[in-house]
């Protein structure tokens, strides 16, 4: 049978197949022309399943017949049937696994089948249908790589980090090792050690393995002889035994090991844990030779310093001894001696002398309560310095002036010698006073009747910045060789010398050098028993300009300075202080007006008029107002006097910083409680002019 490709007819112009065949037993031909839609009607359709495209065409690629689910007009498969025999005549189908992509962008595998005729049939085949009974086997296969890709991957990562871990743990455990210079492994089981790291010394003494015997043998050896017998006794294979049945983790001690030619400290360690294998320990031997002798030191310090404590304490307590003594003393006289002024008040003069041992023994007390404040404050470290203009030799001089009496009274001689370029220098002349006094004191203390006690001041350079050399020197009895290093200790006295020479609280000294300390200066003292004693202090100050020439000053010292007249405003809040500075000041001619507290104070200033009052002495603990904010509140009035009026500050508080809060808020001047009146007097002169 012959067929013709598809042609249009002669006729109708209508798409044709020609189809002949040769009749059997003659030479006729049957031939007859077949349209291509009538395949449709005559030819029962092949069963394909969905998805499938069934296409019949010509040598020419011409559609005779097409069964598909392809939504598109006849023209556009006969498109789709040219585009695809052009891809298969290429050769790109050929292979099993080639593939094309359709008109709805679907990827379809196409197998193919040339007739005798030429004619073709093309079944095309979506990938997800051929592929449709892989997918649940892939995606079980892929699920079942995932996981155990997933469970590599974890693994993986759990092995990275237990390797580090192994290694930091490793690391650690090797840094411990190294701050170990031997480690053992013992087995008091079976009597054997097993050297894991050992000294150059026990290497060569004993093998890695061995019996623990001949291990403690050698231990031996280098082990001091003082400890040798408890080094044995404690890891020894008994007393091991006994921790590990105690379960004991850590035990040890220290002792001394010979390293060469010298002994050093060694901490040996025996260490338990279920983690060893059974009757198993660790012995390891660490040098703490440094850290040792640091504890030793500090333990050292400790026992010096509760030593000192104890000394200290002791010395306290000698020291409250003697101060209650002291402070009895002047306090029976002054008590004894009004008693027996009251009775013999008609005595006049025998009334003048118990007044005047009253006196001496009030100021007496007054020193010891000024070195117990002193004293206190120093180790506190409140003391500070003032730094002002004074002449250095009227300074010294007024300090000399106070113990002339006392050289006349006990027949002693008290010599002065000044040898001084530079008066005028800046520093505390209260404290450079404080420490003349001190000495001066001392040295008249222990000075018998017709001794003498001499004060040599030298400049020692010259410029802006001199040092000046006191040398206070005494013909008395001395200090033994064994008290000197202790003089400047507090609560330290001699004891060698009788109540009368002992007068004192034992801190005069310790004063006297701190304040020569704070000064930059510096105290040396030479003294011997029986022949006297020499003070030599050497303290800088800073010079300063000459305020005026001598003979203004002893013109200034010739005119003597008169209160009568003036006109007084005295704050006080205590009855008898009261009584005692106006009895005073109105027996010398002065009005007094009182306040009895710094309200009152400022009420009465300001109902005076003004200039009516003269100076203002202004006590500094009152109640209702204090001294500073009365004194604040005067200087704030708007009056002509309230800014130039002298306040003086009259209180017992007679510290650095007390005189500082009373010249911040605005005062002239500091006066000391008991009131000296002749240093009242100067100071008042020095604010009235």
């Amino acid at each position: 049978t012959i067929f013709t490709d598809m042609y249009p007819d002669a006729v109708s112009g209508e798409p044709v197949v020609t189809a002949s065949r040769k009749c059997r037993n003659s030479e006729n031909m049957l031939v007859f022309d077949i349209f291509p839609e009538n395949f449709r009607f005559q030819t029962d359709p092949p069963d394909i399943d969905q998805g499938l495209s069934f296409f019949l065409c010509d040598s020419q690629g011409d559609l005779l017949y097409y069964q598909t689910d392809m939504q598109a007009a006849q023209e556009e498969v006969q498109d789709y049937i040219w585009d695809l025999m052009e891809e298969i005549r290429a050769g790109t189908q050929a292979e099993y696994n080639d593939y094309f992509i359709d008109r709805d962008g679907q990827k379809r595998a196409a197998y193919y089948a040339v007739m005798e005729n030429g004619w073709m049939t093309i079944i095309t085949v979506p990938y997800s249908v051929i592929l449709h009974d892989l997918t649940g086997f892939t995606l079980v296969l892929v699920l079942i790589f995932g996981v155990c890709l997933a469970a590599l991957v974890v693994m993986t990562w759990k092995d990275i980090k237990s390797r580090a871990r192994i290694a930091r743990t490793d690391e650690t455990v090797r840094v411990l090792g190294n701050s170990y210079y031997a480690l053992y492994r013992i087995n008091f089981g079976d009597n054997t050690y097993e050297m894991i790291k050992g000294s150059d010394y026990m290497r060569q003494r004993v093998p890695q393995k061995g019996n623990y015997e001949d291990l403690l043998q050698a231990m031996s050896e280098v082990i001091a002889p003082d400890t040798y017998d408890d080094y044995m006794s404690s890891f020894s294979r008994e007393n091991i035994r006994a921790l590990v049945s105690r379960r004991v983790r850590d035990f040890g001690g220290d002792f001394q090991r010979r390293f060469g030619d010298e002994y050093r400290w060694v901490s040996v360690r025996v260490l338990f844990d279920e983690s060893l294998a059974p009757e198993e320990v660790v012995l390891c031997y660490r040098e703490v030779d440094q850290e040792k002798q640091s504890q030793m030191r500090e333990r050292k310090l400790l026992e010096d310093a509760l030593e000192v404590a104890k000394k200290n304490e002791d010395a306290k307590q000698s020291f409250f001894r003697n101060m209650s003594h002291d402070m009895r003393t002047p306090l029976n006289a002054i008590i004894g001696l009004t008693q027996l002024g009251k009775k013999k008040f008609e005595k006049q003069e025998e009334v003048q002398n118990y007044l005047g041992r009253i006196e001496n023994s009030s100021r007496q007390l007054l020193n010891l309560i000024n070195d117990i404040l002193d004293m206190s404050r120093m180790e506190q470290g409140k003391v500070v310095l003032n730094h002002e203009q004074f002449d250095l030799s009227q300074c010294i001089s007024q300090c000399l002036d106070m113990f002339r009496v006392h050289a006349i009274q006990e027949h002693k001689q008290l010599k002065e010698e000044m040898h001084i370029e530079n008066r005028q220098v800046l520093g505390d002349s209260f404290r450079l006073t404080q420490v003349m006094n001190n000495l001066l004191s001392n040295a008249f203390k222990f000075t018998s009747e017709g001794g003498s006690v001499s004060v040599e001041v030298t400049q020692i350079d010259r410029g802006e910045f001199s040092k000046y050399k006191i040398v206070v020197k005494d013909t008395g009895v001395g200090m033994s060789e064994e008290f000197l290093p202790h003089l400047f200790e507090p609560y330290a006295r001699e004891v060698r010398f009788s109540a009368r020479q002992t007068v004192g609280t034992g801190l005069g000294m310790p004063i006297t050098k701190n304040l020569i300390t704070q000064m930059n200066g510096e105290i040396q003292v030479d003294s011997q028993l029986g022949k006297g004693t020499v003070f030599t202090v050497v303290i800088p100050f800073q010079t300063a300009p000459e305020e005026e020439n001598e003979t203004e000053k002893s013109q200034g010292k010739g005119r003597e300075f008169q209160l009568k007249g003036r006109h007084i405003l005295l704050a006080e809040d205590n009855e008898i202080n009261m009584e005692i500075t106006t009895e005073m000041l109105t027996m010398n001619g002065v009005q007094v007006t009182q306040a009895w507290n710094g309200k009152e104070a400022v009420e009465c200033f300001k109902k005076s008029e003004p200039y009516s009052f003269d100076a203002i002495l202004m006590d500094m603990q009152m109640p209702e107002m204090d001294g500073c904010e009365a004194a604040r509140r005067i200087r704030s009035m708007r009056r002509p006097d309230a800014q130039d009026i002298p306040i003086l500050a009259v209180t017992a508080n007679a510290f650095a910083e007390d005189i500082a809060a009373t010249t911040a808020a605005g005062m002239n001047a500091h006066v000391s409680k008991p009131i000296d009146f002749k240093l009242l007097c100067r100071t008042l002169e020095q604010c009235l002019g």
